[in-house]
C-alpha cells in the first residue's frame, strides 16, 4: 500500500471516529487531524474539488474548536 493512501485511509478513520464521538471539542479535533490526513492525500491525488472541500471542511473545524474554546 502506498504511504500516500495509508495517510488518506488513517483520515478517514479519524474522520469516522470523530463522527462517533460524543464529546463536540474531541469531534473538532479529530476531524481537524482526520482532514489534514485527507488533504495530504487530495494533494497527491489531484482532485482540485476534494482539496478545496477538505480545506473547508477543516477551516470549519478549526473554527468551531475555536468558538467552543472561547465560549469557556
Amino acid at each position: 500500500m502506498e504511504v500516500f493512501k495509508l495517510i488518506g485511509a488513517i483520515g478517514l478513520l479519524l474522520i469516522t471516529a470523530g463522527i462517533l464521538s460524543k464529546k463536540r471539542k474531541n469531534q473538532d479535533i479529530l476531524y481537524i487531524v482526520g482532514g489534514a490526513c485527507l488533504e495530504v492525500y487530495s494533494l497527491y491525488i489531484g482532485d482540485l474539488i476534494f482539496i478545496i472541500l477538505q480545506i473547508v471542511f477543516i477551516i470549519a473545524a478549526i473554527y468551531d474548536l475555536w468558538k467552543i474554546k472561547n465560549k469557556n
